[in-house]
């Protein structure tokens, strides 16, 4: 049968992005404590294809998924764009993955809980590779504090902060979720402003020799409406 997808096209037109998307597939990330966690992950995959493909087949981006059988580290990560690209003929491969991670918390109470922190890597490969961490961490209302702060009890939340960080080294997520929570300051009491949460964790961000780059969002959710700040740091070599 003619690979209809790998003929030649002689219309000249790029096609910037061509792949699968919204994959869940069981995942194994890399955890300080316990070694591995395993966890769900939605994925994306996708390609730049050059003019002379008409398209590709879908189904060898789960092949290539399968062949690493859900383990996601910054090594593996870098393999399968590689394949990706090699093996679909690509001028850039784009790898990104959603996943919740789970940390045991001990909260002032004594009792023992899970923590939930949402996870996202993006990789691409093109001449070099490039990979951005993205975690989002909670920022909780301390306890007995109510909505006279402009937030209801019930919803338990002062708002959030999103950090994304390119490496210069390893990092453990653990670490890095713990940098971002000590950067909140005292848990005594709510952050003065969303600009003041911002500078603080930039400030713990730019003085850690693990992070090349960063971008930190902070949002503070109130009745009916948001406030928030971000904050980019400088691309170090």
């Amino acid at each position: 049968m003619k690979d209809i997808q790998s003929l030649r096209d002689d219309r000249r037109i790029n096609i910037r992005k061509v792949g699968v998307k919204t994959i869940s597939y069981p995942v194994t990330v890399l955890d300080k404590e316990r070694k591995t966690q395993q966890t769900v992950a939605t994925v994306n995959m996708y390609v730049n294809l050059p003019h002379r493909f008409k398209g590709t087949h879908m189904s060898r981006f789960v092949d290539i998924l399968n062949r690493f059988h859900g383990r996601f580290n910054l090594r593996s990560f870098h393999l399968i764009l590689e394949e990706m690209k090699q093996r679909l003929e690509a001028e850039a491969a784009h790898l990104e993955i959603g996943f919740p991670y789970f940390l045991q918390k001990r909260p002032d109470d004594g009792r023992i809980g899970l923590e939930r922190y949402e996870c996202r890597m993006h990789g691409s490969l093109e001449e070099e590779d490039d990979l951005v961490l993205v975690i989002e961490v909670p920022i909780s209302i301390p306890r007995g504090r109510g909505s006279d702060e402009g937030m209801p009890r019930s919803m338990g939340r002062w708002g959030n902060v999103q950090v994304a960080v390119r490496f210069n080294h390893f990092i453990w997520i653990e670490d890095l979720i713990a940098m971002i929570e000590d950067g909140l300051g005292p848990g005594s009491g709510l952050p003065e402003s969303v600009e003041s949460v911002c500078c603080r964790l930039g400030s713990v961000l730019a003085g850690n020799p693990a992070i090349r780059w960063y971008n930190v969002i902070v949002e503070n959710l109130a009745d009916g409406y948001s406030t928030f700040a971000s904050l980019q740091g400088p691309q170090q070599e």
